[in-house]
């Protein structure tokens, strides 16, 4: 007999009448995470009637603690999940779980198919509105097609979900049974955030621009990021999970999703996770769309979003790119295949972008990002997938770089106290070259805080930073479009090539002497240097020489000019007094730059040269 909406406190049934209808052997669904129905699922678990046996319980993920190790060992019943990331882990050890690996998008399909039978489903709702409606409240997971599918349908009232907007809708009608939650959700205290992490989240927010689309999860890291996205503009949400940091970004007013193409408007997800104050704010709240997996879990459709980012919290990295992912209890849809759609999603969004953010050292202070990584659990191993790698000590760009190449972008983003034996071992695996230059002392002292964007002539946007160890191939590649009367004008003599020694050289800068900056057009992560300049500390001096290399397509623009301005600013930060340069006498282009700078300029002509003095301070 079908359930009617009105005076539904009147067709409530006692677990007990529902658990009277199971039959040995019967396989029962649970809905997932928030949404656990949590009274039945214990009236399950703990009572000892004979028909309560050989029951496959089916889950897409359990938060509770009602299915236990213990409960899963008295052989009556055994979970069928698709997610190990969770109390799972250990019963799947011990072989008291079936795991079904699977795409969380192919899950629906899986069970309208019939390849996952279902006798029963119990089903978490919020009361039936006035009109007989009942809501799927925080999670809509794949509860339609477990109801589609199954022969009794129970529905598990919780008085303390909210009611939420999109695919949620069901009518009680649908329902064999009702039964009366005993139990409040299932709430998640928010994340504390340490200063490290917070500076892993700063370090990705500055990758995020205004307009960006996101995919957020539960943890520490979304904790933190969500501060410091505050004050971007019109970002989109299109999230598996929904959480306190996104109802603040809300909020704040950075999220409009006025610029996403699919959904417009709303910030769609499938599950919340969070505090009593989350599921408050999303009772009746039109701004968040809850959609079912196949649609939220969607490449297609996430692709459609352009600029979409999906950033992942990794436990481990290697230097070939291999990254760890977490186990384990607090692990949500981070494992190798859940991650997959939301990549997948992000390679086919225009300007989209998947970031692999974690710190460079565990809690314990173990490496985290490692020489090798083939046998650690959870591993994403889709190497030629990795693009950008963020730690607290940078930002590692992957994409179209060697092996060799990535091994140094990720070694420089490493804790500094491992960049030597991530050196040592990349040598000992030749991943790079034997005679790697390596300048331990100077590997704390990068100056990761200059960073700077400006436009020139043309409206060219030029991008500055300190150069790295890893900008070797950028700056051979410069040195090779020099002109030779150029190339004669930086070296004073004929230089024809620029081999890895020489350069290797170059870029390994003593940072407690020397300072070096480089300016790079094109996307981040994918441009190419076209200038350098750097001052080099003169021993025994409070003066520093200043060289300046600019590629000539880019001359005449100011980008010099300012490079010098740059180079000022910091030297008197580091307290020098001055500068000094060589300038051949009919590099007018050099000259003018020094004499259009705030310095006055002293110059001395002897061979040929001008040997220039500029003091910060005039006499």
């Amino acid at each position: 007999m079908k359930l009617s909406g009105s005076n539904w406190e009147s067709s409530v049934v006692s677990p007990e009448v529902v658990l009277n209808k199971i039959r040995p052997g019967m396989s029962i669904f649970l809905t997932t995470g928030v949404a656990e129905p949590r009274t039945m699922v214990r009236q399950i678990m703990g009572s000892k009637a004979k028909n309560l046996e050989d029951l496959e319980l089916v889950q897409l993920v359990s938060f509770g603690e009602a299915i236990s190790l213990e409960a899963l060992k008295s052989k009556n019943f055994r979970l069928k999940t698709f997610f190990s990331g969770w109390a799972a882990d250990k019963a799947i050890e011990e072989g008291l779980v079936d795991l079904v690996p699977s795409r969380f998008q192919k899950i629906p399909e899986l069970i309208s198919a019939g390849q996952i039978p279902l006798d029963m489903a119990i089903i978490q709702i919020t009361p039936p509105n006035d009109a007989g409606y009942c809501s799927l409240g925080v999670a809509v997971d794949v509860a339609w097609e477990a109801m589609e599918k199954a022969a009794i349908k129970v529905g598990e009232i919780n008085l303390k979900i909210p009611r939420t907007f999109g695919d949620t809708f069901v009518p009680v009608s649908e329902f064999d049974y009702l039964v009366l939650s005993e139990d409040l959700p299932i709430y998640f205290d928010r994340w504390p955030v340490d200063e490290v992490l917070d500076k892993v989240a700063r370090n990705v927010a500055a990758l995020i621009e205004d307009g960006s689309c996101l995919a957020f999860s539960i943890g520490p890291l979304f904790e933190a990021l969500g501060r410091h996205l505050k004050s971007k503009l019109n970002l989109g949400i299109h999230s598996p999970y929904f959480t306190d940091p996104l109802m603040d970004l809300i909020q704040s007013g950075a999220v409009t999703n006025r610029r996403k193409e699919s959904y417009r408007g709303k910030s769609l997800t499938s599950y919340a996770f969070g505090t009593p104050e989350l599921f408050t704010w999303l009772h009746n709240n039109p701004l968040v769309e809850f959609q079912r997996i196949d649609k939220v879990f969607n490449p297609q459709i996430i692709g459609r979003n352009t600029n979409f980012i999906t950033i992942i919290a990794a436990r481990k990295i290697d230097l070939y790119g291999r990254v760890g992912l977490y186990v384990g209890k607090g692990n949500v849809a981070t494992g190798p295949s859940e991650v997959l759609d939301f990549f997948n999603g992000a390679e086919l969004s225009e300007k989209g972008r998947s970031i692999f953010a974690l710190t460079s050292r565990d809690p314990k202070g173990a490496p985290n990002i490692m020489p090798k990584i083939v046998d650690w659990p959870n591993q994403f191993s889709m190497v030629e997938s990795v693009g950008t790698v963020v730690t607290e000590h940078g930002v590692a760009y992957l994409e179209g770089r060697t092996v060799r190449e990535r091994a140094q972008a990720l070694i420089e983003v490493a804790h500094p106290d491992d960049r030597a034996m991530l050196v040592e071992q990349a040598k000992k695996s030749k991943i790079v070259y034997p005679d790697q230059i390596f300048l331990s002392e100077s590997a704390r002292l990068y100056p990761m805080e200059i960073s700077a964007t400006q436009i020139f002539k043309g409206g060219v946007s030029v991008r500055f930073r300190a150069i790295k160890p890893s900008d070797e191939e950028g700056m051979r590649h410069l040195f090779y479009r020099f002109s030779d009367e150029a190339s004669y004008y930086r070296y004073f003599h004929s230089v024809r090539s620029m081999p890895h020694p020489k350069m290797q050289e170059y870029v390994n800068v003593d940072w407690s002497r020397d300072l070096s900056i480089v300016a790079l057009v094109g996307e981040e992560g994918k441009g190419r240097i076209i200038a350098e300049g750097r001052y080099l500390g003169i021993l025994g001096s409070l003066l520093a020489e200043l060289v300046f290399v600019v590629d000539e397509n880019f001359q005449s623009t100011g980008i010099a000019t300012y490079l010098y301005g740059m180079l000022i600013r910091l030297a008197k930060e580091k307290g020098l007094k001055g500068f000094t340069a060589d300038v051949l006498f009919d590099n007018q282009a050099m000259m003018k730059v020094f004499h259009k700078g705030e310095l006055p300029v002293r110059a001395q002509l002897e061979s040929g040269v001008y040997h220039l003095t500029m003091p910060f301070e005039s006499k």
